[in-house]
């Protein structure tokens, strides 16, 4: 992760160059290619099963193979997919590459049998192996099961395609499956497996959502409530969902989602459905209400949806009463961003824009009386005028402000540099006043950091005729942090 070459590596080439006369081998593959065309086949039998015998992965290859012979034993099967998930009695230390190694070997040989004509065989084999994958799932440290479980949810839809089992007892198993949920496995099953379960499969899936969801009691805007909405009853929502989107009918739909008004979002998705089916005048209905059962959440995408159709339809003062509230909340760049897209929708910016900075200035002096003897988490400064003032292309604002108040070391990085060609010695006190620090986090990106601003002051200062001065203050930077071989090595590009 350092960029270096580490000792094992070292190690390695070491131990080679003491072993090796350096000279290419002897031999090469399609020699023993050639060679072992030429043995009888006793003697290939003998070497194939000399190696099974030191090779656990090939023996288990070998084992499964055989167990088609005269037929498919499944035992041998399930026997295999158990081991190559057995981790012992501490799988959480086992390594990720070992994790996943065997069981996908063993995956491979499944879904071999489909072409040999074991697709019923591949149905019931693809199911435990997921069922079994499922079991080690919380000890899975990068994600490789994921690949896993997607993977054997192809063969199980293809075998079931060949297969062409009983679509009602599939639905069933699909169904219990999916309302499980808690790896994703058979996630959106009706839509991935409508051309095998036919009219007969998709009645019956229907039918046991339906009476699943006939016990699931409709949720009102409770937070307390909030929760239940997690696990078994997101499936199910999900799988009601897509049921009336397949129906095309609105109102089934709107019916599945009021089911649950916990929060403003559920107010919001009703809204968008109204509006795809070209509803308007119902999707700003139940978004105006959304706002007025929960009034403190402008975040939650409410607003910008109520605030959006308000201009659409000339409201532009109640629009940007909107626009207000939520700017007012919290100010920061991005809703002062959001705050003039409206007001010069509604034509009238150069007011809104007054106020809006009176109303970020007031939230700073509130929150320095607030912080008055407390410790703050974060330096309480001007970075947000600082922006504000970048981003409307006022550069000396933007600095006078930063002067005064302060701003964030990424806010005076960016101001120096801007200011290089009029102000170049304000610059290089901000570059260099920042070097020390980022080389003293010791960690490669502050030493990249730290390296671009001394490229920087170098720059200025050979523009300004001082290049002694950096040449004795980069002199300095190495003996001071000659111990920092990462940041040494960056150092070697201003030679």
């Amino acid at each position: 992760m350092d960029g270096e070459f580490c000792k094992h590596c070292v190690a390695v080439g070491l131990a080679w160059l003491g072993n090796s006369s350096g000279e290419a081998p002897a031999a090469t593959m399609d020699d023993v290619k050639t060679y072992l065309e030429g043995l009888e086949k006793k003697t290939l039998v003998r070497m194939v099963m000399e190696q099974a015998m030191e090779d656990e992965q090939l023996r288990e290859r070998l084992l499964l193979r055989a167990a088609r012979m005269d037929g498919l034993d499944l035992a041998v099967f399930h026997k295999a997919i158990d081991g190559a998930l057995d981790f012992g009695e501490f799988p959480e230390y086992v390594p990720p590459w070992k994790f996943v190694r065997d069981i996908v070997n063993v995956v491979a040989l499944i879904e071999e049998l489909i072409e040999e004509g074991f697709a019923s065989e591949v149905v019931e084999l693809s199911e435990y192996a997921l069922s079994a994958v499922e079991g080690v799932m919380d000890y899975d440290v990068d994600g490789s099961m994921g690949n896993v479980i997607y993977d054997l949810e192809k063969i199980h839809h293809k075998a079931c395609k060949r297969a062409k089992p009983d679509p009602e007892a599939l639905a069933k198993r699909l169904f219990e499956w999916e309302l499980g949920g808690e790896y994703d496995t058979f996630s959106s099953a009706l839509d991935t497996y409508a051309d095998v379960l036919g009219e007969k499969g998709i009645s019956a899936y229907r039918r046991l959502a339906e009476e699943e969801w006939a016990n699931a009691p409709a949720l009102g805007p409770d937070p307390e409530k909030a929760p239940r909405y997690y696990g078994r009853r997101a499936w199910l929502t999900h799988i009601m969902e897509a049921l009336a989107r397949g129906s095309g009918n609105v109102e089934d739909l709107v019916a599945i989602e009021s089911r649950d008004l916990t929060s403003p979002y559920s107010y919001l998705r009703i809204a968008r459905i109204f509006e795809e089916a070209g509803d308007d005048d119902k999707a700003l209905e139940w978004a105006e209400e959304g706002l007025w059962v929960f009034p403190d959440h402008r975040h939650s995408g409410l607003s910008d949806f109520v605030a959006e159709r308000y201009h659409g339809r000339g409201r532009h003062r109640e629009a940007m009463e909107l626009a207000w509230s939520r700017f007012a909340e919290s100010p920061d760049i991005r809703r002062y961003q959001w705050l003039k897209d409206h007001a010069d929708r509604a034509g009238d910016w150069a007011a809104w824009r007054e106020k809006a900075l009176l109303r970020v200035r007031e939230d700073l002096d509130r929150m320095k009386q607030e912080s008055q003897g407390w410790y703050l988490s974060r330096p309480l400064d001007h970075s947000v005028l600082v922006r504000i003032y970048l981003w409307e292309g006022e550069v000396e604002t933007a600095w006078r402000e930063a002067k005064e108040g302060g701003c964030s070391d990424e806010l005076w990085i960016e101001l120096a540099g801007l200011r290089e060609e009029y102000a170049p010695e304000e610059s290089l006190e901000i570059y260099f006043s920042r070097v020390e620090p980022l080389i003293q986090e010791t960690n490669n990106r502050a030493y990249k950091a730290g390296y671009v601003l001394l490229l920087k002051s170098r720059e200025l200062m050979t523009r300004l005729g001082r290049e002694q001065e950096f040449a004795e203050y980069l002199e300095i930077i190495r003996l001071e942090y000659k111990r920092k071989r990462n940041f040494m090595k960056l150092l070697k590009g201003l030679e």
